[in-house]
């Protein structure tokens, strides 16, 4: 089994030039990281706007996670200006996770159900407003997390630039003295913002989500 991650930016169309250009840097740069760090993960920006990827069902919350934070986080000049924490990018994720009959080097050109489950899936958020969904064969597992996606989105839509970037810092498995050296604040702001972001109850889910697939999914099987 794989999982098939597919997003898109939110209202991409009302990106400036300059924040589009950043934006997508930020996220060719993220996918390659996440290559780097996942073995068997792939993947493409297509359209101008969305990413399509395979990745090992365990890791694909986490990844799919590091890069919402790495967009959120993003401050244009015009917001470092205004001294605005407004989030100014964001992404909407479906994940699918199910066989891939048909594979091949472009994962454009690729097929099977979890590709099926991600892309329908995605076209639905778009009516719903949803964020972060994920969609599998079993209905226990799709009924669990949508429930708690549900609860994921109304956490992250409070969220400010600053808490999505300590977030993006603690996927990386950064402690919070670390933290703080790399943004030149507290500890004690590092662990204040963590709090506002809802840290505990994301860990608690990201946990439950890879305890879940650990037990029901196996990569390529």
């Amino acid at each position: 089994m794989f999982a098939v991650i597919t997003a898109d930016l939110l209202n991409s169309t009302k990106y400036s030039a300059e924040l589009l250009t950043e934006v997508l840097d930020i996220i060719n740069a993220e996918i390659e990281g996440i290559e780097i760090e996942y073995k068997n993960s792939k993947f493409e920006l297509y359209r101008g706007d969305s990413i399509q990827g395979v990745i090992e069902p365990v890791f694909s919350f986490r990844s799919a996670l590091r890069m919402k934070t790495a967009i959120n986080k993003l401050r244009s000049k015009v917001a470092i200006d205004s001294n605005s924490y407004r989030i100014e990018a964001d992404l909407r994720i479906s994940i699918g996770i199910g066989k891939i009959e048909f594979k091949r080097d472009s994962i454009m050109e690729s097929n099977g159900e979890a590709f099926q489950f991600s892309g329908r899936t995605l076209d639905e958020m778009k009516k719903t407003g949803r964020k972060m969904t994920l969609t599998t064969g079993i209905n226990e597992i799709n009924n669990e997390f949508d429930n708690a996606f549900l609860l994921f989105d109304t956490i992250t839509d409070k969220w400010s630039s600053a808490s999505a970037e300590v977030i993006y810092y603690l996927l990386k498995e950064m402690k919070e003295t670390e933290i703080a050296d790399t943004l030149g604040i507290s500890q004690s702001a590092v662990n204040q913002r963590k709090k506002a972001a809802g840290w505990d109850a994301i860990l608690s889910l990201m946990e439950r989500y890879e305890q879940v697939m650990k037990q029901h999914f196996i990569d390529g099987e």
